[in-house]
This record gives C-alpha cells, structure tokens and sequence, in this order.
C-alpha cells in the first residue's frame, strides 16, 4: 500500500516546504485540484522538481478536453493524472492513450459514478480506479462511505484501487478490511497535524505493519 499526499488550498511554497518535512514517509505526492487551478501546471512542474524521485500526481480532475489536459500535465512533469469517471467513455480513452504514450498512468476519480458505470469502466483495468468522498460530501454531511458505495464491484482484486476522503488514522483499518487499496490518499490528517512529519509517520507504520 503507497501513502499519497494530498496537498490543496496551499501555496506551491508551503506545499513544498511541507512535503520536505514529511518525505521520508510518503510515497506519491498529489498537486491538488486547488493548487492546480490557482497556480496552473508551474505547480506541478515545480513540485517535480522539487521531488524528482517521487511519483507525482496531477488532481486535473479531467472531464473534457483530454488531450490537451493530460499532454500539458505530462509535459509539467506528472507521473499520474486525474479523470473523472463520469466522462464520456471516449474522454477516459484518450487519457489513456496520452497516458500510454508518455508511459504514465491515468486514476479515475470514482466520485459520484454510478454502478452501471463502474461496470462500464471496469474494462479499463490498466488505470487505478479511485474511491472518492468527496470534500464537500466531508465537510457538509460527514459522509464517510468510501468502502460502501460500488464495493462488491471493486474488490474483487482485478483493479489497481485509491482511497481518497477523509482518512484518518481511525478510519484506515476498516478501509483495508473493505477496500485494500494499493494508494490510501490523506490530505488534512497529515496538513493540518500540528506535528505533519509525526502523523505521516504513524500513517507510514500503519500501513507498513498491515502488509
């Protein structure tokens, strides 16, 4: 299991300074859809450059437009970018095209699919498929249904998955019993802790001591 960080509503800055602090713990760093709309691709591009042996993670969040979209995140220096499930089946084929050839990978954000289009999409089995809470469904409603929604249809362990949405390290141990996901995505639990080095830390431990 790879520990990704989400990093959003941040300048590049202290998105780079706090990722220095926490490095040594995390494996994939995610340039957050915030960071990306207020800063564009330099976010991305720096990121990388500041952690050039890191996977780094575009949160484009795609919906149209991909040619474009997943050439320039590329460009800027992405391993991963975003797409969103509920796009047209031929937007999600040509981010896996582009994807294929710059050799990088495509996540497709689950947020608000339905079953009949996870079944749709399960054919795309050399993207990994994330399970999403989103942050308003968080912040508004508490939801915390990510092992839950579409779970017989993404646990039988032919899809590469990622958790995003609220984790926490109460919350990370049942998500292994449902979900087992080869990336657990955490953003504020390590952000925002007054120590982020720590909780990355323990979130690292965790993981490491469940596999």
């Amino acid at each position: 299991m790879k520990l990704q960080l989400a990093l959003d509503r941040m300048t590049i800055a202290n998105a780079i300074e706090l990722t220095k602090k926490v490095e040594d713990s995390i494996d994939w760093v995610e340039v957050g859809t915030s960071l990306i709309k207020e800063y564009g691709m330099k976010s991305v591009k720096e990121l990388k450059q500041a952690f050039p042996n890191k996977v780094i993670v575009a949160d484009i969040k795609t919906i149209d437009n991909a040619r474009y979209e997943f050439e320039m995140a590329f460009k800027a220096g992405a391993d991963v970018a975003t797409v969103m499930g509920v796009s047209p089946i031929v937007t999600i084929e040509v981010c896996l095209e582009v994807a294929n050839r710059y050799n990088k990978l495509v996540m497709v954000d689950l947020l608000n699919t339905s079953e009949e289009q996870v079944r749709e999409l399960r054919k795309y089995n050399q993207a990994i498929f994330c399970a999403h809470v989103s942050k308003d469904e968080q912040e508004e409603a508490g939801a915390q249904n990510l092992g839950t929604k579409n779970g017989s249809l993404l646990t039988d362990g032919s899809l590469q998955l990622a958790a995003a949405g609220g984790i926490t390290m109460d919350s990370l141990e049942s998500l292994r019993k449902t979900l087992n996901p080869a990336v657990v995505i955490v953003g504020s639990a390590i952000t925002k802790a007054s120590n982020p080095s720590e909780a990355a830390g323990k979130f690292k431990q965790a993981i490491q001591m469940g596999e």
